[in-house]
């Protein structure tokens, strides 16, 4: 081998890290003993902060909680300091007792684990482009003071630690001039001054302080959190970006778009111009949907969670401030924020990352399902006859688990537009598992659930407003979707119901470009109309799909459910009945867990099969997706096959006619 291939073989690549490798929001219920977070984030090897709310209690002694590992001391000296308070650094035994390579325990204390009390965590870890800490000691003179984020900072925030009294003081890039800043504890508007930050902006390697005690008193204490902005670094490319700290002008109407180039997870925004505003917190756990109510936090207060605005809406590519003025949105203001893209980015390998059927009866109120993962959206329906009931997190079905539970549903059976947010529905306020608070003490009636989570080359959801024209829609499946399933959520035109449309490029003849795509009806059994009606402007791309004008009223609300080929995950395909044993190949190893089946070139309902009620050799129950009919389980019309699944002879026309023509979704 020669020396220059030897020198290539001995450097590695750089690992690749994703968004869900460096930050996690994570809810949970404390326990008034110790309690292990496993939120997948490396603080015992990489570092980081962990900063934490109770959020339904808003006592003063509480708050925001900021505990890091840089200056740590688990145990019995951990350390903690409060954004909403200008109080020196305090110890409490019991805040964050370990950490671990996949999360941190806290302890017995009702700052970070109150018994009964609902609590967010929201975990950043130390990455070059993402977020770094820098301690230091102050000078008392003009310094500078070295930091490792690898990029120039687009935010950061200084707190004193030896003594009480003194600012959270925060840079943002996007504030008028170097001598500006903001208070973290505080809704007042920037300040001007030369002594926090010497007048000078930070650089990759350093970032300024000047002389004013709150950031650089001679022998004072400090710590510095820095986020980068658009700093590239992350993806299997290195290059796609995960935080970035912008600004935008309000406009005091509804749809103000800012644009990130992804979808957010996390987003906090101030008001700078006027006094007033509190630093507002949201995230896609505790409930940032389209067209409806956020759950929020202020940074700046100790105040329970409050949801009563349709504030802030997350698109593809951004995020949309809905509300109409107040301190998110006036006209003639101007407002900064920190966004972190949504999760995951890496391409799932395995089926169980990203769908779980669960088969139970329950006497709890409510009924806890366990997926492993968040759920993005969940298919759920009572065995013995129902409609099958869609909830997902975009839509509106993340509100807490108490009785006030309010989620938004569709169902797949009827052209119904989405219920009014109600007691009843799903939560999704956990970060591994759907609860459901339909069910009730008494209640033991066999129920079904499919949960999916949204992820590149399997699934994603795009809500989204009709033009009444041609529309252009932005998504983030990282694929060509192969199947596309739209509904009008809202109806706002008066223009009425609306049926489930399905497209999908393994129809006979595919997606078609130029206006003319077949097309088939959820709630329907009706054949598919192949080659007419046209709901497709163009072929889909990985990035966008186009919808033609005059199917989708302008101002009314829709949503859509895309799903591709992800090798190994999932299959959406095609087969050609032959009214004998047909074996469907899906490039599985241990067979599909998940089977939508309808016919397309004659009526047949859109049967759905799945491990948690059975796929054998024997009997396998099937539900309708377009029928509020009780499962079947007396047939055995499919059976299970390691690279897919197999079709018996003794299935109907529906499912397997010579010659009949068919579409399938499969799921490992």
């Amino acid at each position: 081998m020669s020396a220059k291939a030897i020198l290539s073989a001995s450097v590695s690549a750089p690992p690749v890290v994703y968004v869900e490798d460096v930050f996690s929001t994570f809810l949970y219920t404390g326990n008034g003993s110790t309690q292990t977070i496993t939120n997948g984030i490396d603080l015992s090897g990489k570092g980081g902060l962990i900063w934490t709310k109770h959020r339904d209690d808003g006592s003063a002694g509480l708050g925001h909680f900021f505990w890091d590992t840089v200056r740590g001391n688990n145990g019995p000296n951990s350390r903690f300091l409060r954004s909403n308070s200008t109080n020196e650094e305090q110890e409490d035994g019991g805040f964050i007792t370990s950490t671990s390579s996949t999360g941190y325990t806290v302890g017995n204390t009702s700052r970070t684990n109150a018994s009964a009390g609902s609590f967010c965590s929201w975990t950043f870890r130390e990455q070059p482009k993402f977020f770094d800490i820098v301690t230091y000691t102050g000078t008392g003179s003009n310094t500078t003071i070295p930091h490792n984020l690898g990029s120039v900072p687009g935010c950061i925030i200084v707190k004193r630690r030896d003594s009480s009294g003194y600012w959270w003081a925060v840079y943002h890039r996007s504030l008028a001039t170097a001598n500006n800043y903001l208070l973290l504890q505080e809704t007042s508007a920037q300040g001007n001054s030369s002594a926090i930050w010497n007048g000078t902006n930070p650089t990759n390697t350093v970032f300024s302080v000047g002389t004013s005690a709150d950031t650089n008193a001679s022998g004072g204490t400090y710590i510095a959190y820095l986020f980068a902005h658009d700093a590239g670094g992350f993806g299997t490319a290195g290059t796609d970006n995960v935080v970035s700290c912008g600004s935008y002008a309000g406009t005091s109407a509804a749809n103000n778009a800012v644009s990130l180039g992804w979808e957010p997870q996390w987003v906090m925004i101030k008001e700078v111009t006027v006094s007033g505003g509190g630093w507002f917190m949201f995230d896609n756990m505790r409930g940032m949907p389209v067209s409806t109510v956020d759950a929020y936090l202020s940074a700046n207060a100790s105040d329970i969670e409050s949801s009563p605005l349709d504030l802030i809406s997350p698109t593809a590519t951004g995020f949309n401030l809905q509300y109409a003025g107040g301190s998110t949105n006036t006209s003639g203001r101007t407002y900064i924020y920190i966004a972190i893209r949504r999760g995951p980015m890496k391409t799932p390998t395995v089926g169980t990352e990203v769908f779980s059927p669960t088969y139970t009866s329950s006497a709890a109120n409510p009924l806890t399902v366990t997926t492993n993962f968040p759920v993005d959206l969940s298919l759920n329906r009572a065995a013995t006859g129902s409609p099958t009931w869609a909830f997902s997190r975009l839509t509106g079905a993340n509100s807490n688990t108490a009785a006030s539970t309010k989620s938004s549903y569709l169902q797949t059976s009827s052209t119904a537009a989405e219920s009014a947010p109600s007691v009843n529905g799903d939560s999704m306020q956990s970060n591994t598992a759907l609860i459901d608070v339909n069910f009730n003490a008494s209640d033991t009636t066999p129920k079904i659930y499919w949960n999916f989570r949204r992820a590149p080359g399997f699934f994603d959801v795009v809500c989204y407003t009709g033009t009444g024209g041609t529309n252009t829609l932005s998504h983030n499946l990282a694929a060509i979707p192969e199947l596309i399933i739209t509904k009008k959520r809202i109806d706002v035109t008066s223009g009425g119901a609306a049926g489930w449309i399905v497209m999908s490029s393994a129809y006979p003849g595919g997606f078609i470009s130029g206006g003319s795509t077949s097309f088939g009806q959820l709630q329907s059994a009706a054949a598919v109309n192949i080659g007419a009606g046209g709901f497709l402007q163009s072929i889909p791309t990985s990035t966008t799909f186009t919808l033609l004008g005059g199917n989708y009223q302008a101002t009314d609300s829709f949503v859509a459910y895309l799903f591709a080929t992800c090798a190994g995950v999932s299959k959406v395909g095609s087969y050609t009945g032959t009214g004998t044993t047909l074996q469907v190949n899906c490039g599985f190893t241990a067979g599909a867990r998940f089977v939508l089946i309808k016919r397309t070139d004659s009526t047949g309902d859109w049967y759905v099969w799945d491990t948690a009620r059975g796929i054998i050799s024997g009997n396998d129950p099937y539900l309708l997706l377009n029928s509020t009919a009780a499962e079947v389980t007396g047939t055995d019309y499919i059976d299970p096959l390691a690279s897919g699944f197999e079709i018996s002879s003794t299935a109907p026309a529906a499912i397997n006619a010579n010659g009949g023509t068919y579409i399938f979704l499969a799921i490992a």
